[in-house]
């Protein structure tokens, strides 16, 4: 076997390192647009440009509750800082270039980013970890939009990159 990675894990390792850049320490996102196995633009999760992030000033908590598969109502907390890495990357990239693109994210786009990227132009969606909440609504979304939608199951991130996840 080549000890040369594929494209997938090239741009899946881009996609975790930007993720080493976030913001928010509750879960490090990063995502990678690429196009024709060229890089057009990486972000990760984070506060607005300029402003007190996660990291200065601690989560700005959104106390909300779901059911889980027991009936029960469970509380659950989510950072309202944050603004995703998909949204991000869809902010700092052009929409033409967008236009047939790939994007790789460590994690599977929430309903929210999945909506904005089912008008943006992108063609293929690559994720490594799983976001099980959402995951139907968004895998009907993609396919309705017949954008391509899929996970990296062989993938190892890089060696030494932390990830911090706090569901």
């Amino acid at each position: 076997m080549s000890p040369r990675k594929t494209w997938d894990e090239y741009f899946m390792d881009l996609a975790y390192m930007a993720a080493t850049r976030a913001t928010c320490p509750r879960r490090h996102v990063g995502a990678v647009l690429t196009k024709n196995k060229k890089v057009l633009g990486t972000a990760y999760n984070g506060s607005p440009s300029g402003v007190e992030s996660c990291l200065d000033v601690g989560c700005m908590l959104h106390t909300y509750y779901e059911v889980d598969e027991q009936g029960n109502s469970v509380e659950k907390q989510k950072c309202i800082r944050t603004i995703h890495a998909e949204q991000n990357l869809l902010l700092f990239t052009d929409q033409e270039e967008r236009q047939g693109a790939t994007i790789y994210v460590t994690d599977q786009p929430c309903w929210m980013c999945a909506n904005l990227i089912a008008n943006s132009g992108i063609i293929e969606v690559v994720y490594h970890r799983i976001y099980l909440k959402d995951y139907e609504k968004v895998a009907h979304l993609f396919e309705q939009k017949q954008i391509m939608f899929r996970q990296l199951l062989e993938y190892t991130p890089p060696a030494g990159v932390q990830i911090e996840i706090v569901d």
